[in-house]
């Protein structure tokens, strides 16, 4: 992504404690965010690739979210799909944390 790419707020960096995710939506997509206990932070879409679910209904464990439909699991770093029944990987979007804004960049 380029460094024009369309940063946008999603969340207050404080409303996120490590180990937490919450859901957002920005420029018409559904976006999972994602605060790891180490202290990185990841942005993917918020929807399965196998049955419409929102992930952050799921159970989020260290670099793994697991889907709530079918538990289905995912990992959050790279998006990779980690556990059956899914088989499509998730979107995944650059994160930065600007003072207390989380921001994800989202393509042109």
């Amino acid at each position: 992504m380029s460094e024009a790419a369309n940063w946008v707020r999603v969340a207050s960096a404080a409303d996120i404690p490590p180990g937490e995710m919450q859901a957002a939506e920005a420029g018409g997509k559904q976006i999972a965010i994602f605060h790891l206990a180490d202290g990185g932070w990841h942005a993917t879409s918020n929807v399965c690739t196998h049955a419409f679910a929102m992930l952050t209904d799921g159970w989020f464990d260290g670099t793994e979210i697991e889907c709530p439909l079918h538990a289905g699991r995912f990992d959050v770093c790279t998006g990779k799909a980690t556990g059956a029944p899914v088989e499509e990987d998730l979107a995944v979007y650059p994160v930065r944390v600007e003072d207390d804004a989380v921001m994800v960049g989202l393509p042109d």
